[in-house]
């Protein structure tokens, strides 16, 4: 009787910590990777130990079971036959983050805790989005005008990929940020710098011109004559620079700009749901919705915008009325206007942009990635292994040989049928399908539960899931976004809750049944 007490502690005891561990991944999953995943790693072990420790639970099978463990067993496959098996193996850490879908969604006692998690994730996010406007109010860097032709900061050049020196000139509207990995604030500053160090030839300067651009070398001693520090440096005017595209507290704009999506997603299909739009909660909703999208705006991804908008046309015809849907259309034509001017002005592309870098350089490699997954049968089959070619690309001719940004194939489709395989890319696009339509269904369920604020929620985190995995996927055409381990958590986190609402929504079904 003792022991069978002790054991009734011990699984309450774990039970407890796991639904901790869940509430810590939803607040810092917006945040860091680190720290979500310590919560996913410390949640599974903790359920792993409950699965010993009697009453033991009951697992519960999803409509998603076979397709998750099918499409990891094909990546397991790929992965064992890789041309580099250690590196693709050791891959398999990432693409185990799939469990997280179970973690919540047999973990999750009830709604009321998926509502819970929901409001968490957003809530959560507002602090990166506050985080965000204080940084870009703040500024940091140095944004330099009217450069003159006798300018010292002409004469920067870079390293290229053959280590030799290239011209680079620091042009107007460029931010100088740092100048000998000291950031820098003031063009006195920069003369400073830049005059420091004499036995030194060259200072090193970091700029942001569209983006980080690599370390530029800038010679010393060279700064002309003159009273200020603009005379010197040769430029009419410095200001503080507020031209970054926003990261959060991620280490990557396009990370953010993904999980930013997903998260607007969320809060816009919990917002639609409101039966009351003036309520607390309804207005609580849309001042986070509008945060997010101004932290989304300032990332200046395209595809992520993209995504968004494909999102809100998503939710506004499956979960709205024709009025709001015209609303919504009235909405949108100003933010893509802002988009469009934003895009010119801080990374000086259009909207669609033939000529841009990041887009011919994706071109180049999608046609190198599909000839070589056409170039042998194994290919086509089982793929060539997870990061395989980062080891492999100069023998396999990819990256244009080394001139653009070694990495992957900037696509969710290309990279999975390289990586692994057609046939697993197609298990896949079949999950993604099947997940839609289990999310249609679910909606269509607790639509018809009635108008509480609770099951409004509930179709709320539904239609909100619905909405970021059309999102998702549109981005994901152009970037690799199945391979981010950030924005795949929240996604993972997502389908977990829909599964838990899934099942409750056929326990109520069941249970009907029963009675009639």
């Amino acid at each position: 009787m003792k022991d069978s007490k002790e054991s009734s502690e011990l699984a309450s005891a774990l039970d407890g910590m796991i639904l901790v561990c869940l509430f810590l991944f939803a607040a810092l999953a917006p945040h860091s990777i680190a720290g979500t995943q310590g919560a996913w790693l410390l949640g599974g072990t903790c359920w792993i130990i409950r699965l010993c420790v009697r009453p033991r639970p009951k697992l519960r099978r999803t409509p998603l079971d076979y397709l998750l463990l099918g499409f990891f067993i094909l990546t397991g496959l790929s992965a064992v036959l890789s041309y580099e098996p250690l590196v693709s193996i050791g891959k398999l850490r990432a693409a185990s983050l799939f469990t997280i879908v179970y973690l919540f969604a047999e973990n999750v006692p009830s709604r009321k805790i998926v509502r819970a998690l929901a409001l968490t994730l957003v809530a959560s996010c507002m602090i990166n989005v506050f985080y965000t406007a204080i940084t870009r109010v703040a500024g940091k860097g140095v944004k330099v005008q009217g450069i003159k032709a006798e300018s010292p900061l002409l004469a920067a050049t870079m390293t290229n990929k053959q280590r030799t020196q290239s011209s680079f000139p620091i042009a107007n509207g460029d931010t100088i940020l740092t100048v000998d990995g000291q950031a820098v604030r003031s063009t006195s500053e920069i003369a400073n710098l830049l005059t420091a160090s004499p036995s030194q030839k060259f200072a090193v300067v970091t700029i942001y011109r569209g983006d980080v651009f690599p370390p530029l070398r800038v010679p010393r001693g060279s700064l002309l004559q003159g009273a200020t520090a603009e005379e010197q440096l040769g430029i009419v005017s410095g200001s503080i620079g507020r031209d970054w595209r926003a990261m959060g507290f991620y280490s990557h704009y396009v990370s953010y700009a993904e999980a930013l999506q997903l998260i607007a997603s969320l809060a816009l299909g919990l917002w639609i749901c409101q039966p009351v739009k003036k309520s607390r909660l309804a207005m609580l909703l849309l001042f986070a919705l509008i945060g997010i999208l101004f932290a989304l705006l300032l990332t200046v991804t395209r595809a992520s915008w993209l995504g968004f908008l494909v999102s809100v046309t998503v939710i506004m015809l499956v979960g709205t009325s024709r009025k709001m849907i015209l609303i919504a259309s009235a909405c949108v034509i100003p933010l893509v206007i802002a988009g469009a001017i934003m895009l010119q002005q801080k990374r000086h592309v259009g909207l669609l942009d033939s000529k841009d870098a990041s887009t011919t350089w994706r071109q180049t490699v999608w046609r190198e990635g599909f000839e070589l997954l056409k170039s042998k049968p194994r290919h086509l089959l089982i793929g060539v292994g997870m990061d395989s070619i980062k080891r492999h690309w100069r023998e396999w001719g990819l990256f244009d040989q080394g001139r653009i940004p070694i990495g992957h194939m900037h696509s969710n489709f290309l990279q999975i049928a390289v990586e692994r395989g057609l046939l697993a890319l197609l298990l896949w696009l079949v999950l993604l399908g099947a997940y839609a339509r289990m999310l249609w269904r679910i909606f269509r369920r607790l639509k018809s539960e009635g108008t509480s604020r609770e099951i409004a929620l509930d179709c709320g985190v539904v239609l909100g899931a619905l909405g970021g995995l059309a999102g998702f996927v549109m981005s994901g055409l152009v970037h690799y976004n199945w391979g981010d381990s950030e924005v795949i958590m929240i996604f993972y986190f997502l389908m977990g809750l829909s599964l838990v609402l899934e099942r409750s929504s056929n326990q109520k079904i069941t249970a009907s049944k029963i009675r009639g």
